[in-house]
């Protein structure tokens, strides 16, 4: 079955660009390709993976003081997966994207990060750990991860690579029972 929403479909949104201006479209290309990678390892959706990693600082807010990035104060006060997963899922359905699967990216969004959650044991499904192990591996000290550079021409071209990958990935899927038949 073709993806109707891409990841082409999703990065190249005014939403998603505004968003991720703030947060760093080069973490989260990198992120969404840390994800493809985990999703194949370990039998995950890797659509649904990718399209959660590309957005899930979609919800960061500034915080800064006099011109400078306070990251005690973002630690203090943050709650970026939960305004990043209600963004994120109000833009998916506005483009088109299957409900469930819409739910499923916010919901892996939502807890991609535990810095705002109570202490205490939460259990991740696999999305959601696939999800926070891409994001975790791109991380840089004092949040610097958000500052990486590169330019909207590699950063399409690498999202239309994971596109591609996608694909063919759902072509073999799709087709691999036919074999067996």
């Amino acid at each position: 079955m073709m993806r109707k929403v891409t990841l082409e479909t999703v990065f190249t949104h005014p939403i998603t660009q505004k968003y991720l201006q703030r947060s760093g479209i080069a973490h989260a290309v990198a992120v969404a390709e840390y994800a493809y990678i985990f999703a194949k390892r370990f039998d995950v959706d890797a659509n649904l993976a990718t399209k959660a990693a590309l957005l899930h600082d979609v919800g960061h807010y500034t915080w800064y003081r006099d011109g400078k990035w306070d990251f005690d104060l973002y630690k203090e006060n943050d709650i970026h997966a939960i305004k990043g997963a209600a963004r994120a899922h109000k833009l998916l359905i506005r483009i088109g994207e299957d409900r469930h699967a819409a739910k499923e990216i916010a919901v892996a969004i939502l807890l991609h990060t535990d810095s705002y959650l109570p202490s205490g044991q939460l259990e991740l499904k696999p999305l959601q750990k696939i999800v926070a192990m891409a994001d975790e591996a791109d991380e840089e000290q004092g949040g610097n991860h958000h500052y990486k550079r590169i330019s909207k021409e590699d950063a399409l071209e690498r999202i239309r690579a994971l596109d591609k990958m996608i694909a063919v990935g759902e072509f073999n899927q799709s087709n691999s029972h036919v074999a067996f038949m």
